[in-house]
């Protein structure tokens, strides 16, 4: 059994399946993907993941791609290492429930600050005639409309829009956790990892007008206990090649 896991830097998209393998224990080999170099549009890669981004989980040649399907791909493949799924069909519909929450209601939000933050400056920074080139190059239309948003930059009302779409979901959680120590429940699961990866990791140096610890103290507590799992140090980590001024933010390149 050999698994190669295609990846960037231990933030986002890349984190969030990237601590799932280190829960596991399972044994793998990192491929690095130099995002801001835009190695995940090289042929190389695209002849790997027709879309043109990461992460990648191959193993044993079956190519998996999407952070939540991978996520649950090692559920169903190594059914005899800890569990991050709950183990009854009502413990697995919580658990879906909320990755669904974040990746519907969530991701896209705290991406939009993320990109407006750091992707606008790489973009703004390339080129004209180069930019185009490399918009050529991106397999999916919608990748390529985002890259042009952040080059022209987001309009205070839609940073506004996702920033209280946060808000709700930050409100949200709070109130969960109120009621389990975990968000499915009283069991860590891969919708723990979900919402770390993408909002509660840094959402605090994201979005300090939040007041993030005054008013959310249970997420706090609960990042914490994340960031404390053995699992989730080897995966923070993992090499991170961004520049120094861009690595307070997160959302990945993509």
């Amino acid at each position: 059994m050999t698994l190669k896991y295609y990846h960037a830097e231990p933030l986002a998209n890349s984190l969030k399946s990237m601590a799932p393998l280190f829960e596991k224990g399972l044994a793998f080999e990192s491929v690095y993907v130099n995002l801001h170099k835009f190695e995940q549009h090289e042929p190389w890669f695209v002849a790997i993941n027709p879309e043109g981004q990461v992460p990648v989980l191959d193993h044993d040649g079956a190519i998996i791609t999407q952070t939540t399907v991978i996520n649950e791909y090692l559920e169903d493949a190594f059914p005899d290492t800890p569990p991050l799924r709950p183990a009854t069909p009502e413990g697995k519909a919580r658990m879906r429930y909320w990755n669904k929450f974040v990746d519907e209601h969530v991701m896209n939000h705290v991406s939009m600050h993320g990109w407006h933050r750091m992707v606008g400056v790489i973009a703004r920074g390339i080129e004209s005639g180069a930019f185009e080139e490399i918009m050529a190059r991106i397999p999916l239309p919608d990748q390529r409309a985002k890259w042009k948003a952040a080059r022209s930059g987001f309009s205070d009302e839609q940073l506004a829009h996702a920033t209280g779409k946060i808000d709700y979901a930050l409100d949200k959680v709070e109130a969960q956790l109120s009621r389990t120590s975990w968000l499915a429940g009283d069991d860590y699961t891969l919708a723990d990892i979900n919402f770390y990866a993408h909002c509660g990791m840094m959402v605090e140096r994201m979005f300090p007008d939040l007041n993030v610890a005054a008013r959310f103290p249970r997420l706090i507590d609960w990042r914490d206990r994340v960031t404390a799992r053995p699992a989730m140090q080897q995966a923070l980590a993992m090499p991170d090649h961004t520049e120094p001024g861009l690595r307070t933010w997160s959302g990945e390149v993509r």
